[in-house]
């Protein structure tokens, strides 16, 4: 199933609104995390940085066969090999990978679908125990060139009311990311 329309702007616009560096390092995304996933991996503009910082494998899924191309063509051109790219609806299919074998899953600008949960659902089933979620997204409290509208933006409590305290913990209380978007990091119980 295919997120609500999100406004996602041609690639060249679209890597504008990220300090890629500064997310990945505030989303605690380096060597300590082995393998990850990626559900929505879009353009690859987190999965090709993600996967230089990994340790491991970095699986990304995308509902859009052109993006798993694009992305694909990316990774041959420059010599990445841990990337295991795959075109799957994961809230129809699931991502298939085995449970509790993700250290990390990154919910990028994907949580204003409207079954956020199926997304927490999947991640939760593929984290090993203490594994984590990093999860950005547009704010919704200031006027944005791009994304979803702002009526199906996700805030940071919204996103705290979707978690279930008996399965998940925060680790990273939500804390902006410049220009227009904020981040936080939950762990598997």
């Amino acid at each position: 199933m295919k997120v609500r329309e999100s406004g996602m702007p041609e690639e060249a616009i679209w890597s504008q609104f990220f300090d890629i560096e500064l997310i990945l390092s505030e989303l605690q995304i380096n060597s300590v995390v082995k393998d990850m996933a990626e559900i929505g991996c879009g353009y690859g503009t987190f999965t090709i940085p993600a996967s230089l910082k990994i340790s491991g494998k970095l699986f990304g899924f995308d509902i859009e066969k052109s993006m798993i191309e694009l992305v694909r063509k990316k990774l041959y051109g420059n010599c990445i090999s841990n990337v295991v790219l795959e075109k799957k609806d994961v809230v129809k299919d699931s991502t298939g990978l085995s449970e509790n074998s993700m250290d990390y899953v990154m919910l990028f600008n994907i949580l204003h679908h409207h079954l956020p949960g199926d997304f927490l659902n999947e991640a939760y089933r593929i984290l090993k125990p203490k594994g984590k979620i990093g999860i950005i997204h547009w704010r919704s409290d200031i006027s944005t060139p791009r994304g979803p509208d702002l009526s199906i933006r996700p805030t940071p409590e919204n996103i705290l009311q979707m978690i279930d305290p008996d399965l998940f913990i925060v680790e990273k209380q939500a804390f902006w990311l410049p220009p227009y978007h904020y981040g936080m990091i939950i762990s598997k119980k």
